[in-house]
This record gives structure tokens, sequence and C-alpha cells, in this order.
């Protein structure tokens, strides 16, 4: 447990409000915020999860999902537990909607992570599975850490975060991977109990800082698939660049939601819409399809052939196709 960052005390009965996020959470003695992990002691604000971790893997990158970003490599991924949404839907409620206590953690230091980072010769961190960013003050000191030893330091997240703590936090980030549930502030309202807007502030603070950023959209049938949603995250994303890999994830029944998984078809059609505009547009949750590999968009050679988490790059040199020498928007 260590005292938090982005808090101030209040008058009224030892009150604190936490300004991590943008719930912005006033929090009575002895309670928690909305995200289960950031606790009022007698008038002073504590990060619950410091260091405690209920997952320790080494993963394929490609498993963030993050398909421009060393391809084929491995990297150490940590994952703790709560999470500031409360999604109907989550595939790891298990861990992002569990309270302290109810799940078994391990302690890793960050001296730990940048251990096991180096003798896994892993590319860096990942700080995944449940939300990262509720663990400000870990994910801060080790990320600085990990950085005077060349590691890189990976995000994938909700994006749900205030922008000061953002920007102080970015120097030491080299990747993300942002879950863009919605392109419908209605959506993330039902079933998010959280705002649009500030997800997508994120994703363009990390694109002006010049970060490596993927963005991941579940479809899920009836609530976020028609076409006039999916072009305007199109639109929006192509505002922005249109090298942004967008990966449309196919949707499984899950803790409280029960509508049936997405039919290919659907997935089909969305990925098409985006193409239009955006050069780099795969599908996730689905095996052995080649809308998971990556194409040149100049000359459409396959460049990453991919099937489930196995990765081979065939068609480039450095960073640009080997066929046409088109630079491609993607780290190796």
């Amino acid at each position: 447990m260590k005292e938090a960052l982005y808090y101030l005390p209040l008058k009224e009965k030892n009150k604190v409000q936490c300004f991590l996020c943008p719930h912005q959470c006033i929090i009575d003695d002895g309670k928690t915020g909305i995200c289960r992990t950031r606790k009022n002691v007698e008038g002073k604000l504590f990060a619950l999860v410091y260091d405690q971790f209920t997952s320790v893997n080494l993963d394929p990158i490609e498993k963030k999902p993050l398909y421009h970003f060393y391809p084929g490599r491995e990297i150490l991924s940590l994952g703790t537990l709560g999470c500031n949404f409360k999604c109907k839907g989550c595939q790891n409620y298990g861990i992002s909607q569990a309270t302290v206590g109810e799940v078994p953690t391990k302690t890793v230091t960050s001296d730990d992570a940048v251990r096991l980072a180096k003798e896994y010769d892993s590319i860096g961190i990942a700080y995944t599975y449940n939300e990262p960013l509720i663990n400000f003050e870990y994910l801060l000191e080790t990320a600085h850490e990990a950085h005077k030893y060349n590691l890189k330091n990976v995000l994938v997240t909700n994006g749900y975060i205030n922008e000061e703590p953002l920007v102080n936090l970015l120097p030491y980030i080299d990747a993300a991977n942002v879950d863009v549930k919605s392109f419908r502030n209605d959506f993330y309202k039902e079933y998010c109990k959280a705002r649009l807007g500030d997800v997508l502030r994120t994703v363009e603070i990390m694109v002006r800082q010049k970060k490596h950023v993927e963005v991941t959209n579940l479809v899920i049938p009836t609530l976020n698939d028609s076409d006039s949603e999916v072009e305007d995250l199109t639109d929006w994303l192509y505002s922005l660049s249109d090298e942004i890999p967008l990966h449309f994830s196919r949707y499984y029944p899950c803790y409280k939601m029960t509508i049936k998984a997405t039919p290919l078809a659907t997935l089909e059609r969305v990925r098409k819409i985006a193409q239009r505009k955006l050069k780099y547009v795969y599908l996730g949750n689905v095996w052995e399809k080649p809308e998971s590999n990556t194409y040149c968009p100049g000359c459409k050679e396959v460049l990453i052939e991919r099937r489930g988490y196995h990765t081979k790059v065939v068609g480039l040199t450095g960073e640009n196709c080997s066929n046409c020498g088109e630079k491609i928007n993607i780290r190796v």
C-alpha cells in the first residue's frame, strides 16, 4: 500500500477527492473510489494494489493486441485487479471487478519487474489484463526504471485518465492499445458508467506526443455495430492519422451480457467500412483469418503473416515494404 498521487483532502470529515481519472471520486474515510483500489485512510488516499499482481506472464506482443510494435516478440505482462469502468460484458471480470482480498496476489516490485523482463529477453513490460492506469504510482515508477535499461513500456488501457497525470506519465510510455468501446456517449454511460469524450482525449494526446498507438473496438451486435457508428469512429481516427492500426475484436457473451457472439459477417462488414479510410484494419478474437495479416497499403503484398499468436515477418525490410519500398507505420 502506498500513498496515492493526484488527490486532495477535503474539509468535511476526513473526506478526500481523487483526481486521477475523470470520475474524480469524493471518498469517505474508510471507503474506496469506483475503482475499488484507492482507499481513504484517515484523510489520506492510498493505492491498495501498488506492487500487488494477480497475473505475471510472458506474452506475444500480438496478444495486447499490438500488431505494429515489434511483431513476433514477447513482452512481460503484469496485471493486478480493479477497474474504473463497470462494463457489463467485461471479459476479464474475475480480476477487473474484484476487490482487494478476493483474488490472490503476489508482490512484484519495480526492480522485480525490470529484472524479469531482462531475464526473459522481453522487449519490455506491458501493463495489462485489468485497467493499469488505476495503479498509477507503480506504473510511473516502474516505467521510469524500465527506461533506464532500454526496456519498452506498453499500456493496454481503457484510456480513462485525467490529462495532467497522463501527460506526466507519457514520457515513459512507448506504445499503447486503447480500447474505444463505442463511438456513442450513450453506450459509455449505460454499459461502462463513463464518458466517451475523455477516452478520445487520451488517444488524441498520445498521438500528438508521437506515441505508438493502436485502437481496439469490441464489436457487439446491435449495440455498437451500425454502419454510421463505424463510419464515425473511422472518420475520427482518420482525422488523427490514417496509419493508426484499428482492431475490430469479436465479442462473446460474458459476465452480465448475454447477447449472442458477433457474426463473422458483421466483422467483415465493419472492416470494409474502416478500410475506406484507414490503412491497417484487423479482426481480433478470430483465428487463422487473412484479416489478421498485415498488408502493404501500396502494393498489397503480405508483410506479416499471423495465425493466432504465431507471427512471421515475410515482406519487410526494416520498416519498409520489401516489394515496393513503401514506408510502413511499424516498429521492428
